[in-house]
């Protein structure tokens, strides 16, 4: 990435994407913290509960990833519009995105309603099944109210407006805090549900965010120029296809970096309870901290977009190098906060002095890789804004399971390190990846500054 570029402009563009990036970061957190609630209740509630509740996250987030990606090509389509002057398409476009998320999740309720009498033949350990398959049966509810979800917030985002993403973000945490707490211990009259319970309580928060999210679309005045529910409109098959063209290969990328840690989780559920309770510990934390950079990549991504639709080549590179900027300082502070805060923010979660020590040891290799994770997280992000995502595509498949993975399981399984050994291999894949993404990224944004200047 360039860093020719006068100080002031860069400032500016800094403060710029800071601004737009801090509600889609503490949106991001909010939902990282429901993780952790789900965590905390389970946890308190028993090993075995939050065991089952990691295998049960695990699998949600798997065809959870696919859709999440996919959708998110909605934000630098909606920002190049944005950019280019052109927003009566924004409407037509969202229609057709909202039949492409109700599609991805109604195959996300398939998924994981097949799935969980799997569960043995992976290897899962006996004593949590269970659990974990009462998790998948009743979260699978809220599959559909989750893509929708994205799809309306993809749109709010391409749109420069993030305050949205933030407040349902947190209004969502006062729906699951008290309600898992109430369905998983049976408190109030209810009968003691455990991990099932917090499965009924994350489903009803998804359909609460996504009712809400399409009431303040239908009513607010600032995108009553798009006419986003002006008309029904059947599902028109090329301009989905058109979509899912750029998307996919998004969903694809996400796919391979969170089907890294994802599949990880499985394996590390082979080894009992304590070593999977204290993964999850661990990989939350590591979640919690990946928020940040999230937010900024997808603001980077309508910066970048947003540039593009309006011809500006210098100011594609002035964006993606403040997104860099930015990363850098938070990737700092959250290295810092796991390397000499890691034992207190273990005892946060359990009680349980194997688990903790466990737990304690595997934030200090998520302090290991905090950098590579936000340079990665960032390149992609700026590559969506430039609609580059099938090189990045191949690069995740290279780097998380060509290299990541089969390093993990060698060194976890293969050669008994257990849990550490598996985070190895994810230190490597995602080192990998930061490499390749931001080579890529100082090759695109290059190319197409230079085309965007040519043309002005």
């Amino acid at each position: 990435m360039s860093t020719a570029i006068p100080a002031p402009r860069l400032s500016t563009e800094v403060r710029a994407t800071g601004l737009l990036a801090l509600p889609l970061v503490l949106g991001h957190v909010s939902t990282g913290l429901i993780s952790f609630v789900d965590n905390v209740i389970a946890g308190h509630h028993g090993t075995q509960t939050l065991a089952a509740v990691t295998i049960g996250t695990a699998l949600l987030w798997l065809p959870m990833l696919i859709p999440i990606g996919t959708l998110i090509s909605l934000t630098a389509s909606v920002s190049q519009l944005h950019g280019a002057g052109r927003e009566r398409e924004i409407g037509p476009l969202f229609r057709q995105a909202l039949w492409l998320a109700l599609g991805l999740g109604l195959i996300m309720f398939t998924f994981l309603t097949v799935v969980p009498p799997l569960l043995p033949a992976f290897g899962i350990a006996p004593d949590i099944v269970p659990g974990a398959t009462a998790f998948l049966h009743a979260v699978r509810w809220g599959g559909p109210a989750l893509t929708l979800y994205f799809c309306m917030r993809y749109l709010s985002e391409g749109m420069h407006w993030t305050l949205p993403t933030m407040l349902l973000g947190f209004g969502g945490l006062l729906v699951l805090a008290p309600l898992g707490y109430v369905l998983c211990y049976g408190k109030l009259g209810f009968p003691e549900l455990g991990a099932e319970g917090l499965g009924i309580a994350s489903a009803t928060m998804m359909w609460l965010q996504a009712l809400c999210f399409a009431g303040y679309l239908w009513r607010t005045r600032r995108f009553a120029h798009l006419e986003l529910f002006s008309h029904f409109e059947l599902p028109r098959w090329r301009a989905i296809w058109d979509l899912l063209r750029t998307g996919l290969p998004i969903g694809i990328t996400v796919l391979m970096e969170g089907g890294l840690f994802i599949v990880t989780a499985l394996l590390i559920g082979r080894l009992g309870a304590t070593e999977a309770a204290a993964h999850q510990i661990a990989i939350n934390v590591a979640q919690l901290c990946f928020m940040i950079p999230m937010g900024v990549a997808e603001a980077t991504t309508v910066r970048v977009g947003y540039a593009v639709g309006s011809n500006d080549g210098h100011g594609v590179r002035r964006a993606a190098n403040a997104g860099l900027v930015i990363i850098l300082a938070t990737q700092t502070l959250s290295a810092l906060t796991l390397l000499f805060g890691h034992d207190a923010i273990v005892g946060v979660y359990t009680a349980d002095h194997a688990v903790a020590a466990l737990a304690s040891t595997l934030l200090l290799y998520a302090a290991a890789f905090q950098f590579p994770d936000g340079i990665q997280v960032l390149s992609a992000g700026a590559l969506r804004g430039l609609k580059d995502t099938r090189v990045p595509m191949f690069i995740a498949m290279f780097s998380y399971w060509g290299l990541g993975m089969p390093l993990g399981a060698g060194l976890g399984l293969g050669l008994g390190m257990g849990p550490q050994g598996m985070w190895l291999g994810l230190i490597l894949g995602l080192t990998a990846a930061a490499i390749l993404m931001a080579w890529r990224l100082r090759v695109s944004s290059r190319r197409v500054g230079n085309d965007l200047v040519a043309t002005v």
